[in-house]
């Protein structure tokens, strides 16, 4: 039935104690917060640290992409632990791997000791948003699943909108260290609150008297290797173009590419033909709505990081605007994401559908980066503030549902493996997006620049900082502006023509009913406690 006046626009939790339900999802929300106030206090601080550490060029090239590595490459993991270990310890697991990795950031005293805690909390973080996820697709009825994934998305939001103005006053005023010292308590209390009351489904507690060394000897350890040296190798090369503007026919960056691609098609040998439960379910992706949900998630985080990443550039070095100045022009996208992830809850809760909100989503993408690709000096003020919008609304949609459409095509045993499955391509999208885009604009800027400017120094102090430009006299300013114009319309234009592909993507996706009640939800009696366990049905 449709939610009406008289109805909850949530599913009510059929529970001892609705209490222990509010408990549960205010800690696996606080994680969706932290985990988005994290990232966006680590890209405001960079330069804060990396000076403070006397390591700013080690500080960009690796802060982010230790974080980030660790990330892609626990991700498809937890799908596994949540399954093998069960829901309560690999949660805990990434939380205390998260909160370990964070904390002791704030205590770090050489520039690699930060990187190596990065990527210690990027392994829980992966956790913390697969196990999560997997979590309360146990305990809610998918028909409502899409309204708690936009909540949680909301939140994520909000976790981003305050990083960067809190990381940038604590690193103003405190220090740097306190922007990860502060997050202890949260994560604390949200580790609490999961300990408590999460409880494990009918499968996982069948298989309990079954050992932790068998259970660890499920694990796919040469597919986690593999993965992971594939993408420090690709990064690595990548790195060596974007950051150390070395160029492509240099060994050090072609070599470590070359590498990438051998690891890769190793990982994939090792998947489809040798692991007995590989960390990426092939058996899935021969199956049509999994398959293409995978590949419509890694062309749209592809496209949304590659955006992120270029259009505060066009602000800064090709506008010549602040920093500030660049981030007020993203509020409004980051309003339409709130908008988009609550809107698609609420349709998919409304309706029980799910195809035609996926595909205006798509079509949402196409219209922002039709019109990113037109931007100039002369575009309006309000059109540049607008514009990202529809981008926001779309991504925001689309993820929610193609997330809802793959948990419907699989049983719900499969549910942990699907999360995993959809959180790599993610993740991986997430890598390419920023550093392919950032090679097309090193590559592109580095060309028009050699045709505009005829002095070396000039060009590679350009390429290394935007604040340079600045200080050149207007002549090379215009030179340099309208350089970095021409390489960031080619990259928005490109954008097109990804986000094409993506609309594209989404149509094969089969619209699947969305079930109201929760069939396998944990009952009553197999609790562990009186506490430990939630079990949500739909009452309308």
């Amino acid at each position: 039935m449709a939610a009406t006046e008289s109805t909850p626009l949530l599913a009510r939790p059929a529970t001892k104690s609705r209490r222990e339900f509010a408990m549960m999802m205010a800690g696996l929300w606080s994680f969706a917060f932290i985990a988005s106030l994290d990232g966006t206090i680590v890209a405001t601080l960079l330069s804060t640290i990396g000076s403070s550490l006397q390591s700013l060029q080690t500080a960009s090239a690796w802060l982010g992409t230790a974080y980030l590595l660790s990330l892609t490459t626990s991700t498809p993991l937890y799908g596994r632990l949540a399954n093998i270990l069960g829901r309560r310890p690999s949660i805990m697991l990434a939380g205390f791997l998260f909160a370990f990795g964070t904390i002791l950031c704030g205590c770090a005293t050489t520039i690699w000791q930060l990187v190596a805690l990065r990527a210690i909390a990027g392994l829980g973080g992966g956790g913390l948003t697969v196990v999560g996820s997997v979590i309360v697709s146990d305990v809610v009825p998918l028909k409502s699943r899409g309204l708690y994934q936009g909540f949680a998305n909301l939140l994520f939001g909000l976790g981003g909108a305050v990083g960067g103005p809190l990381g940038g006053y604590l690193g103003d005023t405190i220090g740097w260290r306190a922007a990860f010292l502060i997050q202890g308590p949260i994560l604390a209390i949200g580790l609490f609150l999961v300990f408590v009351t999460v409880a494990e489904p009918p499968h996982i507690l069948a298989a309990e008297g079954v050992s932790l060394l068998s259970k660890l000897k499920r694990i796919d350890y040469a597919g986690v290797i593999l993965l992971t040296t594939c993408l420090v190798a690709f990064l690595l090369g990548m790195n060596y173009k974007t950051i150390f503007n070395h160029e492509w026919s240099d060994p050090l960056v072609w070599g470590f590419l070359l590498i990438s691609i051998l690891l890769f098609v190793a990982f994939i040998a090792i998947e489809f033909k040798i692991a007995a439960e590989p960390i990426m379910p092939v058996a899935m992706l021969h199956q049509r709505t999994p398959l293409f949900v995978a590949i419509h998630n890694f062309i749209l985080s592809v496209l949304s990081f590659s955006t992120l990443y270029n259009v505060p550039l066009f602000f800064i070095a090709a506008l010549l605007r602040t920093s500030a100045n660049a981030g007020a022009h993203l509020v409004p996208n980051s309003f339409a994401v709130a908008v988009g992830s609550l809107f698609a809850g609420w349709y998919m809760r409304h309706t029980g559908r799910y195809w035609t909100l996926q595909a205006f989503g798509g079509s949402g993408l196409i219209l922002a980066n039709i019109v990113l690709s037109t931007w100039s000096r002369e575009t309006p003020e309000w059109v540049l503030y607008v514009t990202l919008m529809p981008s926001g609304f779309g991504l925001a949609s689309t993820l929610t549902t193609t997330l809802l459409a793959l948990i419907a095509s699989v049983p719900r045993e499969d549910i942990p493996l699907a999360t995993g499955l959809s959180y790599l391509f993610r993740t991986t999208g997430q890598v390419l997006g920023v550093s392919l885009s950032a090679a097309v604009t090193q590559t592109l800027l580095a060309k028009e620049l050699r045709r505009r400017i005829d002095d070396d120094e000039i060009i590679s102090n350009i390429l290394s900082s935007t604040t340079y430009i600045r200080t050149l006299p207007p002549h090379l300013q215009e030179e340099a502006t309208a350089s970095w114009m021409k390489a960031l319309h080619v990259v928005f234009t490109c954008q097109i023509v990804v986000a094409v592909a993506l609309f594209f993507s989404s149509l094969p996706v089969e619209e699947l009913p969305l079930p109201d009640t929760v069939d396998n939800a944990v009952k009553p009696s197999e609790r562990r406690s009186d506490n430990s366990a939630i079990e949500v049905q739909d009452q309308q």
